[in-house]
C-alpha cells in the first residue's frame, strides 16, 4: 500500500512540477505577447477605469472626465475645448492622445511611478495611483485674446515671458472641440473623419507645427547680424543700398514698397521695411555669418520641444547669393513658426539673451503635493546686448513711427516688426501677414510679453504694412492681457 501512495505522491509532485514550468512560460515568456495582443482589452480597461488627471490654466481645470459607466468607463471631457486644443490635443479612447495629453500621458493617466507615494504597495494590491495634474504656464486671458482676436481666420499666435521662457498663448485658427474624439462609439468615427477631411486642417496647430516664410519680420534676425559684425555701427548712417537692387548674378530687380529706400540709414529700411536694403546687407553681411545669427535664435533646431515637438524652423543660408538675398527678407526658402519668431521679438526684449520655451510649470498628484518642476530654463545669448538695445530701439520706432502704430498700447513701451510673406506659385497667394513684438508695462523692470502673429487669409494690400493692419492688433490685444494681469513670480 506504501508503494501505491508514493508513486502517487511522485506523480502530484511531477503534475505540479509541470503546472509550475507551465505558468512561468507563460508569465515570463509569453507574457509580453499575450499583453500586446489587440485581443486583450484589460490594459484598456485597466486605463479607463478611474479618472484622467487635470490640465490646468491658471489654476483652473480645462479638461475633466465623465463616467460612462461603460466597459471603457471615464471619458475626456474639456471646458472651453476650441480654445485650448493647441495646447491639450485629445485623448481618445480609439485615436489615442496628442500634444499635452501626450507629452504627460503618464502623469495624467496615473501610471508614472513618481505619483506612488507607496511603490511596493501599489505593486502588491495592483492598484493604480490617481491621475496627477498638470499646470500649465499660460495666461488664461492673454489666450483668449488671441483667440478671439483670430476670429474667424486662419492663422496662429505664439506669445512668451521673455525673462523665463514660460509660454502664456498658443492659439491655432481655425480649431475644433477635442471632446468629439474623446469616446469610442460610431459619433467619434464620423468626427474623426470630418476632421481629417476638412481643407482648413482645424486639427493642424499652426503655431508650432506649421512653418511659413517669415517675410519682413525676419529682418530683425539680418539686422541682428549686420550690427554683431560691425557691417553696420550708425543706426542713422546712410547705406550702399540702391533702389531697385539687382540681385547678385542675375537679372532681377528687386523694389520696395515704401518709397526713399535708396541707400536708406538702418533706422529708416527698419521702419519702412526697405527690402533692398535688407537683402543687400545678407549678402554683404554672408551665409555664415547669417546661419550663425539664425540658429542663434533657434532656427534649425530639430530637438525643440515644449513639451511635445515643436516643427524646426529653417534658415539654409544659401552659398548663391541671389538666394541669400531673397532668404535674408524673409522669403525662398526661409520658414519660421510662430513660436520661433516669438523666440525671436523675446531675445531682443531680453537684452540679447533668449530662453527655451516650455508649456508646463508644473507636475502635481491628485492631492496637489509637487511630482515634477520647470525650474530655471536654458539661456542663450544670440547678440551682443548693446545690439539687442539698439534693436528695442528700431523695434520701438516702428510702433511709433513706422508701419507697426496699431500696436500702440498708452503708457507702455512697445516695440514690434511689421512683416508680409509672399507664398504661392509666381507669389500669387494671398500674403501672409506678420506681426512681432514685445510690450514693457510702466511700472515693469524689463518687457513682460513677446508675441508672434500670423494671419494666412488676411485681406490686405500686398507690401508689408498688412501685418500692421491685420496682425499688429492682435499682437496689441495680447499684450494688453498680459501688462494687465498679475506678473508670475519667477522659478
Amino acid at each position: 500500500m506504501t508503494r501505491y501512495i508514493r508513486r502517487a505522491a511522485a506523480f502530484c509532485v511531477l503534475l505540479l512540477v509541470a503546472l509550475l514550468v507551465n505558468t512561468a512560460w507563460l508569465q515570463v515568456l509569453q507574457g509580453p505577447s499575450y499583453g500586446g495582443n489587440p485581443a486583450n482589452r484589460r490594459p484598456t480597461i485597466a486605463r479607463y477605469e478611474q479618472p484622467r488627471g487635470e490640465i490646468l490654466v491658471g489654476g483652473r481645470p480645462v479638461t475633466g472626465s465623465r463616467d460612462t459607466g461603460e466597459q471603457l468607463r471615464f471619458e475626456r471631457t474639456y471646458a472651453e475645448g476650441p480654445l485650448y486644443a493647441p495646447v491639450t490635443g485629445f485623448a481618445s479612447q480609439r485615436y489615442g492622445t496628442t500634444f499635452l495629453e501626450h507629452a504627460e500621458d503618464r502623469v495624467l493617466s496615473g501610471t508614472d511611478p513618481l505619483l506612488a507615494g507607496f511603490p511596493l504597495w501599489h505593486d502588491f494590491t495592483r492598484g493604480q495611483p490617481a491621475g496627477g495634474n498638470v499646470e500649465t504656464t499660460l495666461n488664461a486671458a492673454a489666450q483668449r485674446a488671441a483667440f478671439d482676436g483670430l476670429g474667424a481666420r486662419k492663422g496662429a499666435v505664439a506669445a512668451v515671458e521673455p525673462a523665463t521662457g514660460r509660454i502664456l498663448a498658443l492659439v491655432s485658427t481655425p480649431s475644433y472641440d477635442p471632446a468629439e474624439l474623446s469616446g469610442n462609439g460610431p459619433a467619434v468615427t464620423a468626427a474623426w473623419a470630418r476632421l481629417n477631411d476638412d481643407p482648413e486642417k482645424p486639427m493642424l496647430n499652426r503655431a508650432v507645427r506649421q512653418t511659413y516664410p517669415p517675410g519682413s519680420t525676419f529682418k530683425v534676425v539680418t539686422a541682428a547680424a549686420a550690427l554683431d559684425t560691425g557691417l553696420v555701427t550708425d543706426l542713422d548712417a546712410r547705406t550702399d543700398s540702391p533702389d531697385p537692387y539687382r540681385l547678385p548674378g542675375s537679372t532681377t530687380r528687386l523694389v520696395n514698397e515704401a518709397g526713399d529706400c535708396a541707400n536708406a540709414s538702418l533706422r529708416f529700411a527698419f521702419e519702412w521695411s526697405c527690402n533692398t536694403v535688407f537683402a543687400k546687407l545678407g549678402v554683404d553681411v554672408g551665409a555664415r555669418a547669417m546661419r550663425q545669427a539664425a540658429e542663434g535664435f533657434g532656427f534649425d533646431d530639430p530637438d525643440l520641444k515644449v513639451p511635445f515637438a515643436v516643427a524646426p524652423s529653417t534658415f539654409e543660408a544659401p552659398a548663391d547669393r541671389a538666394q541669400l538675398a531673397l532668404s535674408s527678407i524673409g522669403q525662398y526658402n526661409t520658414r519660421a513658426t510662430p513660436l520661433q519668431m516669438a523666440m525671436v521679438a523675446a531675445a531682443v526684449a531680453n537684452g540679447g539673451e533668449v530662453r527655451v520655451p516650455y508649456l508646463v510649470e508644473r507636475t502635481t498628484r491628485s492631492g496637489g503635493s509637487p511630482v515634477s518642476a520647470a525650474g530655471s530654463r536654458p539661456v542663450r545669448q544670440v547678440m551682443r546686448p548693446t545690439t539687442a538695445a539698439r534693436l528695442r530701439e528700431l523695434m520701438c520706432d516702428v510702433v511709433t513711427d513706422g508701419t507697426g502704430g496699431n500696436a500702440a498700447i498708452p503708457g507702455a513701451v512697445v516695440g514690434g516688426k511689421t512683416g508680409t510673406a509672399q507664398h504661392g506659385v509666381g507669389n500669387t497667394g494671398t500674403p501672409y501677414a506678420w506681426f512681432v513684438s514685445w510690450a514693457q508695462g510702466v511700472a515693469d523692470m524689463d518687457p513682460r510679453v513677446a508675441v508672434a502673429v500670423v494671419v494666412e487669409d488676411a485681406s490686405a494690400r500686398r507690401g508689408d504694412i498688412s501685418g500692421g493692419g491685420t496682425a499688429a492688433p492682435i499682437a496689441k490685444a495680447v499684450m494688453e492681457a498680459v501688462l494687465h494681469s498679475p506678473r508670475t513670480p519667477v522659478a
